[in-house]
This record gives C-alpha cells, structure tokens and sequence, in this order.
C-alpha cells in the first residue's frame, strides 16, 4: 500500500471506534506501513493527520512495540502536531510509553526509551499543560510528567506550580486529575 492508498483509506475513515480498530489491525499486520502512517500523521495542517493519529494510538494501545524503531522520528517531530483531534492521540501515545516504562513490570520499553527520548516528552507534555488544549491531552501529559518526574528532579516542582495555578479555572476532569497528581507529588516529598 502506498502512502497516498494509505491517506485515501483514512480520509474516509470514521471516528467510530471499529474504524480506527479495523485500520489499526491493518497497520499491525502490515507494520512496514507506519514510516507511511507518521507521514500522515505528520501532515500537521491537514484533517487526515488526526485521522492517521487516531490509529497510531489504538496500534501503540495494541503493541507497543511497533512504535520503537519509529521513536526517534515520532517524538523529534512531536511538538509539530496542533490540532486537537491529533494531540489528544499523541498525547496517550506518551502517557503509554511513559506507563510501561515506569511499570514495576518488566517491560521491553525500558530498553528503548532513552533519556532523550524522555526529555522530547517532558518538553511536549509542559507545551500541553501551558497551552490551551483540551483536559485529555493535559491529563495525558499530567501523567507522563508526574512519571519522569520520579527521574529529573525538576519536574515535579515545576508541575506542581502549574496544576496549583490552573486548578480554579479548570474542568472537573482536569481538576480530579490534578489533585490526584498533586497528592502523589506531595507524598512524595513528604
């Protein structure tokens, strides 16, 4: 399948659920079509790009480990994504990563996840927390951070700030995330 089938095939794709499971189960039997797939996703003006980000996240829900040989070019290139609909996804994609790699399960992410890579996450999740996103992608990036945050020291402080400053003019959703953050920050430290 060439790029171009790939991107028809999306851009008539619906947001149902089974769609995106269908076009996942595709990838995952196809996995040399995610070079194809992150062209998509990385086509950041275009609609088709959430559509493409919407199963590379049910593929990384799904295994993983087909996001590895891809980890270097997904997260160099992750600050690009800016609609809605995209970060969202991209946002889960790090919270999965993050999740796995700080399991207390052995996990095969542990030995991929460089420092580097964690670095292009925790700058992407601290864009998602300042900015006007939507409360997924913040709840997503509240999770990945408090995670890293166990590793660079800095983190936590500068996460704490920002969920105490934003925590009145929030959503519910985004204030019952914080607290629990906040909670785990604080018995940390304690």
């Amino acid at each position: 399948m060439t790029t171009e089938q790939l991107n028809d095939k999306l851009s008539v794709m619906s947001a149902l659920r089974e769609y995106r499971l269908q076009n996942a189960h595709l990838i995952i039997a196809q996995p040399e079509l995610i070079p194809k797939l992150l062209d998509i996703v990385f086509l950041v003006d275009d609609d088709v790009s959430y559509r493409a980000a919407w199963v590379l996240e049910f593929v990384c829900t799904i295994d993983l480990e087909l996001i590895y040989p891809h980890l270097d070019r997904f997260l160099d290139e992750l600050s690009r994504i800016h609609l809605d609909s995209a970060v969202r996804p991209a946002a889960k994609i790090c919270e999965l990563l993050t999740k796995a790699y700080y399991s207390k399960k052995e996990h095969s992410v542990k030995k991929v996840l460089t420092r580097q890579h964690k670095e292009k996450i925790v700058e992407s999740c601290f864009d998602w927390m300042i900015n006007d996103e939507k409360i997924a992608p913040k709840a997503f990036a509240m999770s990945s951070l408090y995670l890293i945050g166990q590793d660079i020291d800095w983190i936590h402080p500068e996460l704490e700030l920002i969920l105490e400053r934003d925590f009145q003019k929030q959503s519910a959703g985004f204030k019952a995330r914080a607290k629990q953050i906040l909670n785990k920050i604080r018995k940390n430290r304690a």
